[in-house]
């Protein structure tokens, strides 16, 4: 005869037997569910990668080994890679630093232009821009005309106020809509300080919106013969990287009173003499060259003086340094191309 103690712990061991049982019974529904689900990720991924190595190898069915498997998922890893670079490598295409891989077919028919002329300019130097219109640049359908039929297209060149929105800037914007002839760098913010910035952007920008031959920096107290400068750019436009300008080299000024004073100035050695470079009032770069500073603006180093920068940025390059006396703009002089006033 049992007891009540014995009946009771019996039937407590019941239970939870039967707990235990139905947790089991449930772990073991998941675990097959969870399994299941696996096999059949797996089973589609297995098929994925069965078409995929198909399609690659052209052996038709085929089992998958871990080595194919390994090979596939890297190739789809590389195909992204390989996308992503040529979106990259698209924008870095340029004549003599990045080959073409084929012809671009798109290209419209449409002359390529022979130079673009940046006249940097600033406000408060209308009266400037207005001579330079009247002497050499040209408005309205005569403008269009020496950019269509001599293939020069000048602009003024000027970036935006430090107060954004102010009357100097809607002067500008005022000026342009009556003339069309500017190009206004909207990221840079006009100071005398900041000049071979602003000629790094104008080279960048201009080789982005222009296939040009060439490229022009002009100061807008300069005036340009525009027929003698396209005769002798005939003269240079085989050559692919090209920097043409009244050549010249000079003193390093270390005093901060002097007029040219160089902040680096210790970075040009003992001698403190600039290396050879273009003078600031003309000079010239090829579409190669152009292209280059567009592409690694973010990374070129600007001195104090924009002509300095830019001859700073072709050192260690394969560039011919032309040295053409016609581009020395101090004066007017027989054959002379440009002349500052």
């Amino acid at each position: 005869m049992q007891s009540r103690g014995s009946s009771n712990l019996l039937s407590g061991m019941v239970f939870r037997s039967r707990i235990s049982t139905l947790l089991l019974s449930m772990f073991a529904t998941f675990a097959s569910l969870y399994v299941a689900g696996r096999l059949w990720q797996d089973a589609e991924n297995r098929v994925y990668l069965a078409k995929e190595l198909d399609r690659i190898t052209g052996q038709g069915q085929s089992a998958i080994s871990v080595d194919d498997t390994l090979k596939i998922i890297a190739c789809r890893e590389q195909q992204k890679k390989l996308s992503a670079l040529e979106m990259e490598l698209a924008a870095a295409r340029q004549e003599g630093f990045v080959s073409k891989h084929s012809p671009d077919t798109k290209k419209s028919p449409k002359k390529q232009p022979l130079v673009v002329i940046g006249v940097l300019t600033s406000f408060g130097r209308k009266n400037n821009r207005d001579a330079i219109r009247k002497a050499w640049m040209a408005t309205g359908a005569a403008l269009s005309k020496m950019e269509e039929e001599k293939g020069i297209i000048p602009r003024f060149v000027i970036g935006r106020s430090p107060n954004r929105g102010d009357s100097m800037d809607q002067a500008i914007d005022w000026e342009n809509r009556q003339n069309g002839d500017f190009i206004i760098l909207e990221d840079h913010v006009e100071a005398l300080e900041e000049l071979p910035k602003k000629t790094k952007s104008f080279f960048a920008f201009a080789a982005e919106k222009w296939e040009a031959d060439f490229y022009a920096k002009v100061n807008d107290d300069v005036y340009v013969n525009i027929d003698l400068l396209a005769n002798v750019l005939a003269t240079h436009v085989d050559k692919p990287r090209v920097y043409i300008g009244c050549m010249k080299s000079g003193e390093v000024f270390s005093e901060k009173n002097e007029k040219w004073y160089e902040p680096d100035w210790w970075k040009f050695g003992d001698g403190k003499m600039y290396f050879r470079h273009a003078s600031g009032e003309m000079f010239l770069i090829s579409k190669a060259l152009a292209k280059f500073v567009s592409i690694n603006r973010s990374i070129l180093r600007t001195y104090a003086h924009d002509d300095i920068s830019t001859g700073s940025w072709f050192i260690g390059l394969d560039v011919k340094h032309i040295d053409e006396r016609k581009f020395c703009c101090s004066s007017w002089s027989s054959g002379a191309i440009c002349a500052g006033v």
